[in-house]
């Protein structure tokens, strides 16, 4: 599952001009290693990658209890949020912050195969552009990559996650109370746009974390593509 991003971080092994030299004899088969190999080799990675990181965002806290990826509210919500605890509404406010979070952990599950389909689109021409990039290179291209897409695919199933979990209920109910206190500016936030954005930030951390691990760990390549496409870095 780690090799994921190795895969999709190759070019963070490549800074010097040294290195690039190489990467740049690597189409038509260079050191024993085909185009069609590397490219292979980065999908794999990348499908492993995802399919361990992603996996653990789906359990249930696999957002609220990972504080690198826990959702917390947007500047509008804060003022909502101590406002109801002012008035003796902490429970409510807390329950509010924990459906976020678990919307998020129900659309993960449900949208993986997005990812899946989004990585497997990479080609050859893609990772060698990766391989010359700067240590940011892969993370930034994968983003850039399916972002849009994603968004647009993953935002209705955020939408319907809210209402599944009780999100657009509790929250419905947490607006209309602080709207009808005194003295305070009436709110009505975009809950599933801004769930849907934290949702990917935190998809694409932990795809960051993986990488770093893949790259570090020569026994994390647990299969012979990946020891052949990474073995070029080393």
């Amino acid at each position: 599952m780690k090799k994921l991003y190795i895969l999709l971080f190759i070019p963070l092994f490549f800074g010097c001009a040294e290195l690039q030299g190489i990467a740049t004899q690597l189409p038509g088969g260079a050191y024993g290693v085909s185009d069609t190999e590397i490219a292979s080799g980065l999908r794999q990675a990348l499908d492993f990658g995802i399919d361990k990181q992603v996996s653990k965002l789906t359990q249930e806290d696999g957002f609220f209890r990972n504080e690198l990826v826990r959702i917390t509210l947007p500047p509008e919500l804060q003022k909502v949020d101590r406002t109801l605890r002012d008035v003796g509404l902490s429970s409510l406010a807390d329950e509010g912050l924990k459906v976020l979070n678990r919307a998020a952990e129900d659309a993960v599950k449900e949208a993986t195969p997005i990812f899946v389909t989004a990585v497997k689109e990479i080609t050859f021409t893609d990772a060698k552009n990766i391989l010359l990039g700067n240590n940011t290179a892969a993370t930034t291209y994968l983003n850039q990559k399916t972002e849009t897409q994603l968004y647009s695919k993953f935002n209705p199933v955020i939408t319907n996650s809210l209402n599944k979990v009780g999100a657009t209920e509790v929250w419905t109910n947490i607006i209309n109370k602080y709207n009808s206190l005194p003295l305070t500016n009436k709110v009505n936030p975009d809950l599933p746009d801004y769930v849907t954005n934290e949702a990917l930030n935190g998809v694409f951390t932990m795809i960051a974390l993986e990488e770093k691990d893949i790259r570090a760990n020569f026994a994390s390549r647990t299969t012979d593509l990946l020891r052949r496409v990474f073995g070029l870095q080393d």
